[in-house]
């Protein structure tokens, strides 16, 4: 089972690693498409005044310092994952497991390193960023979601990268509305405990206890599961 987790706008600076080569990320194979999208990036900062967007620092990302993603990203969902907090079974099994749908760097796992920088969701940087992704990482993430099953637990915007055809999904539910905002923070709790627990399949991941979730039902779409929870 893999996880699929939306990144945060918000990131920690700084960094202890080299800057980004074809050694920071998993799948090697499409390192130069990779590189390619980076440089476009690279290129649109230097000319553009939008620094809401895409930040003040005008450095080249080939320049910049790097650390594991999972640490670099510090929105909601990462600060409940809290991975500096578990051991190193579950901190080895999220860096194995869990991939991060970098809106500047694309499927990224939660081990590749990379440098702090700044896209905000939904913005281009000169051109569509989010199809220049698709079309890279349809064919590998699908080839993976044949043999494993994918816990989605990103927000909708991430399905213009991709979409998974065999997935699980969580609903969250609180006196009867669906949350929506504070959604962000049961995915990192949820993405904890699964790390710690480590299920092999739907039926090991269902007799897990969540703190503060309640499993209400598992509705399935088209060989597809939602499971609804009560929070």
């Amino acid at each position: 089972m893999k996880i699929l987790l939306a990144p945060s706008e918000t990131k920690s600076k700084g960094g202890a690693f080299p800057p980004v080569n074809k050694n920071s990320f998993l799948f090697p194979e499409i390192y130069q498409k990779r590189e390619e999208i980076i440089k476009k990036y690279d290129e649109f900062i230097k000319t553009t005044d939008d620094i809401k967007n895409f930040g003040e620092d005008k450095s080249s990302v080939f320049t910049r310092k790097t650390k594991k993603a999972i640490l670099r990203y510090t929105g909601v969902a990462f600060k409940h994952l809290d991975y500096e907090s578990l051991d190193e079974n579950s901190k080895n099994w999220i860096d194995e497991n869990v991939l991060i749908f970098s809106n500047l760097f694309g499927v990224i796992s939660a081990n590749d390193k990379i440098p702090y920088y700044t896209l905000k969701q939904g913005a281009k940087p000169g051109f569509d960023i989010y199809k220049a992704h698709k079309e890279i990482y349809t064919p590998i993430l699908d080839e993976i979601n044949e043999k494993e099953i994918f816990i989605d637990l990103r927000a909708k915007f991430y399905e213009k990268i991709y979409k998974p055809k065999n997935y699980i999904t969580f609903k969250f539910i609180k006196n009867g509305k669906v949350v929506s905002h504070f959604a962000k923070a049961y995915r990192g709790l949820l993405t904890k405990i699964i790390a710690i627990h480590k299920p092999k399949d739907i039926n090991e991941l269902l007799k897990i206890e969540f703190p503060d979730v309640k499993i209400l039902e598992v509705m399935e779409k088209k060989g597809n599961k939602e499971i609804i929870c009560e929070v």
